[in-house]
């Protein structure tokens, strides 16, 4: 698996929002949806605000690969659950965004289950 580059990260920490999307059986990619998103010990991390059942989440959670663009980038990846670093992925969102209501519902539960790592194909 390859890893984000530093200037990658750089760029994804530095967007407010990126858009995911997951693949079909058929390799095609989803319609994309805006997520927030933090960078936490050199890796990308997204949760769904929605919890298990939002459109998005539900679609990459099907294959578990995809693709994600920002800032006019676009690169393929694979989600991956990752619930190692929720406390520092909890105190980022704050960093980020905010304590209002969209950070405090990501950083408790359902949300905080849905707690995604995402990494360059």
């Amino acid at each position: 698996m390859a890893a984000w580059t530093s200037e990658e990260l750089d760029s994804l920490d530095s967007s407010q929002e990126i858009r995911v999307a997951g693949r079909r059986k058929d390799g095609t990619l989803r319609s994309f949806r805006i997520i927030w998103h933090v960078v936490v010990d050199g890796g990308l991390y997204a949760r769904s605000v929605n919890g298990p059942d939002a459109a998005w989440y539900v679609g990459v959670r099907r294959q578990m690969a995809g693709a994600v663009q920002w800032n006019g980038h676009q690169c393929d990846v694979v989600y991956v659950d990752d619930p190692s670093h929720d406390d520092a992925i909890d105190s980022a969102y704050r960093r980020k965004y905010g304590d209002g209501s969209p950070t405090q519902a990501l950083n408790r539960q359902p949300a905080r289950g849905t707690t995604l790592r995402i990494e360059v194909k």
